[in-house]
């Protein structure tokens, strides 16, 4: 299916990743954006590196046919279970002049820059907290820095029925914040690793002292992609300008557009897609 346009694609395998475009939308509105989520497959947390590697790779694709010079993966699990594969083996085999960009190494990059004690937190799903993406990046890039990670199950559920208040939503956030402290009370940084959580941030705050940094990757996201587009004139110039906005999704457009909700901040109406 080709949008007769080269939007920017985002990719979740959900609604999370939302929140990001919801970011990008906000500092880069003039771009087109075309954004697929593959809900009838979702979660993607709980499968194998080969199985998320696999449904990754064939939206990405996707997304590529329908004109996308520029895909962000808006996924924790897609940026750390399939972005590297897509990027070294698959481009520069079949779509050499197209780029796949994730969400965790820009966040990994900026999380160093904040903490003063050199102790920083993770928050994230099952599969994000498995797969040690943001210890391996971090050791990258700050060999200094000592990453604790603290699985979150609870909170997807949670922000996906609405639950984004009250006692409830109170009492796992707070078992898990407190959880993630006891790890190392220095902890002077976190980074919320899902793209659910940040619909969660005013509950999270209530648990946490007030110097401790908490990292939204939305923000962080745009402005990387705002960098990068400076940086790389021949793909801005790619990339479609009439700032219209498309949805697909690979579960129920009617489902889809209730939840969307909720993360985009506006009402949307999507179109089904068949993998």
């Amino acid at each position: 299916m080709d949008l007769g346009a080269t939007p920017i694609g985002i990719f979740d395998s959900g609604y999370g990743g939302l929140t990001v475009m919801r970011s990008i939308v906000d500092r880069l509105p003039q771009y087109d954006y075309v954004y697929f989520g593959d809900n009838a497959r979702t979660p993607y947390g709980n499968r194998s590196f080969e199985t998320v590697y696999e449904f990754t790779r064939e939206s990405v694709f996707h997304l590529f046919d329908m004109g996308c010079e520029l895909v962000i993966l808006a996924c924790n699990t897609a940026s750390a279970k399939a972005l590297r594969t897509i990027q070294q083996q698959d481009l520069p085999r079949m779509a050499s002049g197209k780029r796949v960009l994730g969400v965790i190494r820009p966040t990994t990059e900026l999380i160093g820059q904040l903490t003063h004690s050199g102790q920083v937190g993770v928050l994230a799903t099952n599969g994000t907290v498995n797969s040690a993406s943001y210890v391996i990046e971090a050791g990258r890039f700050f060999p200094h820095v000592e990453v604790h990670q603290q699985a979150c199950p609870m909170w997807v559920p949670l922000v996906e029925n609405n639950e984004l208040d009250g006692a409830g939503t109170e009492y796992f956030v707070q078992r898990s914040v407190e959880q993630l402290m006891e790890q190392d009370p220095r902890i002077d940084a976190i980074i919320l690793g899902c793209t659910h959580y940040p619909l969660l941030e005013p509950v999270i705050r209530r648990f946490l002292p007030p110097h401790i940094h908490l990292l939204s990757q939305g923000p962080v996201v745009a402005e990387r992609l705002d960098d990068y587009l400076e940086r790389h004139p021949d793909m801005a110039g790619r990339c479609s300008k009439t700032g219209k906005r498309t949805f697909f999704t690979t579960d129920d457009p009617a489902s889809f557009n209730r939840h969307a909700t909720i993360f985009f901040g506006e009402s949307v109406a999507s179109h089904h897609f068949s993998l």
